[in-house]
């Protein structure tokens, strides 16, 4: 899937892309038509980066339901001639969850489009996870005859089948269709869960990797090995370091770490790192200047991981180098700095926007610390990060920063964070949104009771409201 072209921020289509809850009170304000289009373009085209941390579905069906929005659209992408040529579940993924949702809140055309697609679309292996957890048992049952036709009655269909209700996100179809009246289906339903649990015991009994009487030197090659085959196992190897090496082979490792092999010099440079050596800072430094990228990462990431108090002093005098090591070092202080060092923090944030705007990697780390330090000055880069950031996760640590840092949090960006997509930014939200604006008191109300809302933010909620409030 290619990276999703994300609108400008102060465009509706920009923000319902973000999730951004300002995108749901444009909508709501906007001409009927001109918001259906915007919601159908981003249920079609999955604008997240990363589908499998950002939340996308409930926000999307919860504007489904108030504008009352048809499923033309959904239903054509879904059986398109598109579906046949890719099959590729980032195409289909999102708009299947949202119909989930809305079934869910009770729309029964969603649940038939889902049964329809579950029988005969390229992704109906998701289509059924979301009727797993919303349809009845005939309905599921309705499905058993389709979905097993699917695998050829031959022993390769049989392993196809074996495979897929081993790895099952949802077991309840098939666990029903084990018990299916139908013997047929019945039969072959609990032959396949049988055969999956024999394969996993098998891969159980067969591990793969170091074995107990390695060498330390077996470990690099290990780690080597897996490097040429597009593999890092240095993390892994390093751990397997802690059972092999002895006070014995730490001039083997510590000459590893200066100048062998990639796989043996990550290796080398985790395992000092997460031991606190007295060498490892000398020589993360010196990977950083002479190894390849691998290298460089590898110990950008050991360092990292460090929690000494030497690391973190070092991390001082470090953290206005501009390269790797520079910008690792301001978000070691924003994880374990103090007070003092507020200034550096705050400079590594605002050089990060400025060199690699507001969807760079590293400002995770620093807008936790900006917000954990409580750098008040740091409010304007936070709100800009918020409003500009293709990144709801990261929207969300702007958000908790912006609560601890900046005043006017409350009655500004918490409101709109009501209708935020992530649940832990509605979460923030219903703890610090000020309740002098109506609009706040009825989206609690709201929120309290919607059957589809996460606990946290329930809970966050009742903490405003008294019971009696929370009747609709």
């Amino acid at each position: 899937m290619f990276d999703p072209v994300i609108a400008p921020s102060g465009t509706l289509l920009g923000l319902l892309q973000r999730g951004r809850g300002d995108g749901t009170l444009h909508a709501l304000t906007a001409p009927r038509p001109e918001a259906l289009a915007a919601l159908n373009h981003c249920v079609l085209r999955d604008p997240r980066h990363d589908w499998q941390v950002e939340n996308r579905s409930l926000y999307y069906a919860r504007l489904f339901l108030d504008l009352n929005g048809e499923l033309d659209e959904i239903e054509a992408h879904l059986f398109g001639a598109e579906d046949v040529l890719d099959a590729d579940e980032s195409r289909t993924g999102l708009a299947l969850a949202v119909l989930g949702h809305l079934a869910s809140y009770g729309r029964r055309d969603a649940l038939e489009l889902l049964r329809r697609y579950a029988a005969h679309g390229s992704n109906w292996a998701w289509a059924l996870d979301e009727l797993a957890l919303r349809d009845d048992d005939a309905g599921l049952r309705a499905l058993a005859a389709p979905v097993l036709a699917r695998f050829p009655a031959d022993p390769e269909g049989d392993a196809e089948l074996a495979a897929t209700v081993r790895d099952a996100f949802e077991p309840r179809p098939w666990r029903l269709w084990a018990e299916d009246p139908r013997e047929s289906i019945a039969t072959r339903v609990r032959a396949a869960h049988e055969t999956g649990c024999f394969d996993r015991w098998q891969r159980q009994m067969r591990p793969a990797g170091p074995r107990p009487g390695w060498s330390v030197q077996a470990v690099f090659e290990w780690a080597q090995q897996g490097l040429e085959r597009g593999a890092a196992l240095h993390v892994p190897a390093a751990r397997c370091l802690t059972a092999v090496a002895g006070p014995e082979d730490r001039a083997e490792i510590i000459q590893a770490a200066k100048d062998g092999g990639d796989g043996a010099r990550c290796t080398a440079l985790r395992y000092l790192a997460d031991g606190n050596d007295p060498d490892a800072l000398g020589l993360i430094e010196g990977a950083v200047a002479t190894g390849s990228t691998v290298v460089v990462d590898a110990a950008v990431d050991a360092f990292e991981r460090m929690r000494s108090l030497a690391a973190v002093d070092q991390a001082r005098g470090w953290a206005r180098r501009p390269d790797a090591l520079g910008a690792a070092a301001g978000r070691v202080l924003a994880c374990r700095g103090g007070a003092q060092d507020r200034d550096l923090v705050l400079a590594a944030l605002r050089e990060a926007v400025r060199g690699d705007g507001p969807d760079a990697p590293t400002l995770w780390t620093l807008v936790d610390g900006t917000g954990r330090l409580g750098i008040a000055c740091a409010a304007p880069v936070l709100r800009h990060i918020y409003r500009e950031t293709a990144s709801s996760q990261l929207r969300c640590r702007a958000a908790r920063a912006l609560a601890a840092t900046d005043p006017s949090f409350a009655t500004g960006f918490a409101v709109e964070c009501l209708w935020d997509c992530e649940e832990t930014t509605r979460e923030i939200a219903a703890r610090h949104a000020e309740t002098g604006d109506a609009r706040v008191v009825e989206r609690l109300r709201r929120l309290a009771a919607d059957p589809a809302e996460e606990a946290e933010v329930q809970t966050a909620v009742r903490s405003r409201i008294g019971p009696e409030e929370t009747a609709v």
